[in-house]
């Protein structure tokens, strides 16, 4: 006589619990069994017992054959066999079903399927900190490519150093002596010194904490345009 397991399980638990077994393989109870075809317990026990020997002769081993308690409202307690079966044992026995039930059975291992490599696709991420942490990284990365400078210009900043003056004192001499001009936020060079390869546009972008893109575009100072300012300012920086 085949060897039952007993197990204490709630009825509501009874369909899950067996989706996987120890090794990982996923398997279905005669109960889900059961339910997903429409059929009662009793007859889905019946096939599967039916065809038990041919599959055992095949195969060499019973199903799996375990047994829960669930308690009764008088007080008392009863046992409750059923089958715990692999997707390649459930499909065998759906061949005595009919086509609607075997399609439910195969739609539902599909099901299976894909929620256990979505599971495991979830397992394989990296925590959310580090997915930030990388995203961080890249962004940061991309960035810099994007802002990094050019090793031909300076900023004004940079060429106000070169003689000793803060930069907003620097911008001012150079508007006093119409060097350049100041329009839609940024400084540009004077119209008559332009395209003479003394200045040249630079852009830098940023995100705000919400996301959203920043461009900003300024005038950098060439090698050439940093001569020519020491010309007209008179300051041997060279």
């Amino acid at each position: 006589m085949q060897q039952t397991t007993t197990i204490e399980v709630s009825m509501n638990n009874c369909f899950n619990h067996f989706n996987n077994n120890n090794d990982g393989e996923q398997r279905m109870t005669s109960l889900e069994i059961a339910e997903l075809t429409g059929k009662q317990h009793k007859d889905v026990l019946k096939a599967i017992r039916t065809m038990e020997p041919a599959w055992v002769k095949v195969q060499g081993r019973n199903f799996s054959l375990l047994q829960k308690t669930y308690n009764l409202p008088n007080g008392g307690t009863k046992m409750m066999p059923y089958y715990s079966l692999t997707k390649t044992e459930c499909l065998y026995i759906a061949t005595k079903f009919n086509d609607e039930a075997r399609a439910r059975l195969v739609l539902r291992w599909e099901e299976l399927e894909r929620e256990r490599l979505t599971a495991r696709e979830v397992r394989m991420l990296p925590e959310p900190k580090k997915i930030l942490a990388m995203a961080d990284c890249i962004i940061g990365k991309a960035l810099r490519a994007m802002n990094e400078e050019a090793e031909d210009t300076l900023t004004a900043t940079q060429v106000a150093k070169t003689f000793n003056m803060e930069v907003r004192d620097f911008n001012a001499v150079l508007q006093d002596m119409g060097i350049q001009y100041r329009c839609h936020g940024r400084w540009n060079i004077a119209d008559d010194l332009e395209g003479r390869g003394l200045t040249s546009m630079r852009t830098h972008v940023s995100y705000s904490l919400k996301g959203e893109k920043k461009v900003k575009h300024y005038m950098t100072w060439t090698i050439a345009g940093l001569h020519y300012l020491n010309a007209k300012l008179g300051y041997p920086n060279f």
